[in-house]
């Protein structure tokens, strides 16, 4: 199923849960939750994230490739994730404007994989770790790559407003393990690996995180971008694609 979140009002009105069936929306009780009768066609809504978290956890240098084009590479790899935070401030809607910031000379794309948590999880093993999953979508990790690196933290480089579109709805029906993951600026390709390419899978992941934090549903994690990050300027329009989840597409203002 395509689990959509969505407005009737606007990005500001009040979100509605529903699931998508071709051009119509069937209106349901929550994430995943019962039907409630209504049916609405879908060009009369606005999407929305498809998420709502009390945390966004995201996974940093999970691809080789990734690792090296940043000089991170000199010393062996990661033998443990590693984690970064993202608020629920940072998201943004498919398909809505990302200004760009003007407190930074590089702000870059970063494509991810994303998954957005259904069931409360905690010292989740590798036989169980996806049954926590409600669904799969695309994410943009965007990044103040100068703030990166001058920051004591990375809450302004990566946790700013908007920092974190998503989207453009949960696919339920969904394997992880091997698919494309394909970022493309203005109609040209720039980061294109498979989920194979990951250091540490899916599964592992969230193994790992809930030795340590309790996953809530609606939490979302983020796993990691391939090689092909780049800087972005006003009038860009990025596009996310992992296979099988649709576009996420951003225009930066």
């Amino acid at each position: 199923m395509q689990l959509i979140r969505f407005a009737t009002e606007g990005p500001s009105g009040p979100a509605q849960w529903g699931v998508l069936t071709g051009e119509h929306i069937q209106v349901t009780r929550g994430m995943g939750g019962e039907p409630t009768g209504d049916t609405l066609p879908l060009t009369s809504v606005t999407l929305l994230a498809p998420a709502e978290p009390t945390k966004i956890v995201c996974v940093g240098r999970n691809y080789l490739d990734h690792i090296r084009e940043l000089g991170n590479d000199t010393g062996d790899l990661p033998s443990e994730p590693g984690i970064f935070l993202k608020g629920p401030n940072a998201l943004a809607e498919p398909g809505g404007t990302v200004e760009r910031p003007d407190w930074t000379d590089n702000f870059h794309f970063e494509g991810e994989l994303a998954l957005v948590i259904g069931t409360r999880a905690r010292h989740l093993t590798l036989d169980n770790a996806l049954d926590c999953v409600a669904g799969y979508t695309n994410g943009l990790d965007l990044t103040a790559r100068d703030r990166q690196k001058t920051d004591l933290q990375w809450f302004r480089a990566k946790a700013a407003d908007r920092f974190c579109p998503l989207g453009p709805w949960l696919e339920t029906d969904f394997d992880p393990r091997d698919v494309r993951v394909q970022t493309r600026v203005n109609g040209v390709v720039r980061q294109d690996g498979r989920t194979s390419q990951m250091i540490f899978p899916v599964a592992e992941i969230l193994v790992y995180l809930t030795r340590f934090v309790i996953l809530e549903p609606g939490d979302v994690v983020l796993t990691g971008t391939p090689d092909g990050v780049g800087p972005l300027v006003t009038g860009d329009v990025v596009e996310v694609e992992v296979d099988g989840l649709g576009i996420l597409a951003t225009p930066i203002g």
